[in-house]
């Protein structure tokens, strides 16, 4: 299945694994106050983890490939689309991994 990520088309995507959303949340005690304060920061991130197939014609094309992906680690937000049409905006990547070569 072919995913792309900022529309380009940089490996086969064999599976992803979309986690649950996490929200944070801040407890504060307040002098002369009896308890504690809960202030709901709301939703704040959930972990996507992609695997897949990279491939290229030849090994300098490879290296290519791993160089953008390593470019887009920049921290800044970039949108996934799934070759089943699944779109994830804001997605930052946080780790790259390059298994065994075939």
């Amino acid at each position: 299945m072919k995913a792309t990520l900022d529309g380009i088309n940089l490996l086969e995507q064999r599976e992803l694994t979309v986690g649950s959303w996490r929200r944070d949340e801040v407890e504060r005690a307040v002098a002369g106050l009896d308890g504690a304060v809960s202030i709901d920061l709301g939703m704040r991130s959930r972990e996507l983890v992609q695997a897949g197939v990279l491939w290229a014609v030849s090994e300098a094309k490879l290296k290519q490939r791993v160089d953008v992906i390593t470019l887009l680690m920049d921290g800044s937000g970039h949108v996934l689309v799934t070759g089943d049409g699944r779109s994830f905006a804001k997605v930052r990547i946080a780790s790259f991994e390059a298994g065994p070569r075939e």
